[in-house]
């Protein structure tokens, strides 16, 4: 960037103003790292009061297009350190954790074991390997039940599998009301309660009484 013209504050504001012309030359993010570092030496803005800090912000936002949050970050390492380093991007990118093979692998058990749920089918990848030693299976006995999940949903996996069921929820009669089928075994209860009824404005008592349908074995 070229603006050596602007040297004072008044200069800085009236450019804000549209008053004075700045000529842009951007060559490069890291120039453009040197050119704010070089703003910021020049106009001493660590010596600035907080009206002046704020219009070298505005100016620095204006020439660079750096976010509010951006400018204010690299001011911050500016006054930590007296200088402005781009750090690098060294990143490989997103790294698949689970490959082809495991989804083939995951693929053959539900085979074998008609694709179980998700816990059961981590289970058995968790015994295949520390159990039975068996080493094709050390990343699926880490895999969350999350992502087992997803490597069901693949194209390999279901290019794999020959007939596939996703796990049904079993529906559980327990804590249902309603009559013992004892086809004439003992140990079916009905459940029977009498009200002894009010007196005199006292609530009376609930009787409970247990009584199995075959013997009529009853506990009160």
């Amino acid at each position: 960037m070229n603006d050596t013209q602007l040297e004072t504050l008044d200069q800085v504001r009236q450019f804000l103003e549209g008053t004075e012309t700045v000529s842009f030359q951007i060559e490069s993010k890291n120039a453009r790292y040197r050119w704010l570092q070089h703003t910021l030496v020049k106009f001493r803005y660590q010596q600035l009061n907080k009206a002046d800090k704020g219009l070298i912000t505005r100016y620095i936002r204006k020439l660079t297009g750096y976010s509010p949050a951006q400018v204010k970050r690299l001011i911050r390492q500016y006054r930590k350190t007296g200088r402005l380093v781009r750090k690098q991007r060294t990143t490989k990118g997103f790294q698949l954790k689970y490959t082809r093979e495991d989804a083939l692998l995951l693929a053959a058990l539900d085979e074998r074991h008609n694709t179980l749920s998700g816990p059961a089918t981590k289970k058995l990848c968790e015994r295949a390997y520390h159990v039975f030693g068996e080493t094709d299976y050390q990343r699926l006995a880490g895999i969350s039940i999350a992502h087992l999940y997803n490597l069901r949903k693949s194209k390999t996996y279901s290019g794999q599998r020959h007939q596939y069921e996703k796990t049904k929820p079993v529906y559980s009669k327990i804590g249902e009301r309603r009559k013992p089928n004892a086809n004439g075994q003992p140990g079916f209860i009905r459940i029977d309660s009498v009200h002894q009824g009010d007196q005199d404005g006292v609530k009376g008592v609930y009787h409970i009484n247990a009584v199995d349908e075959i013997t009529q074995f009853e506990v009160v």
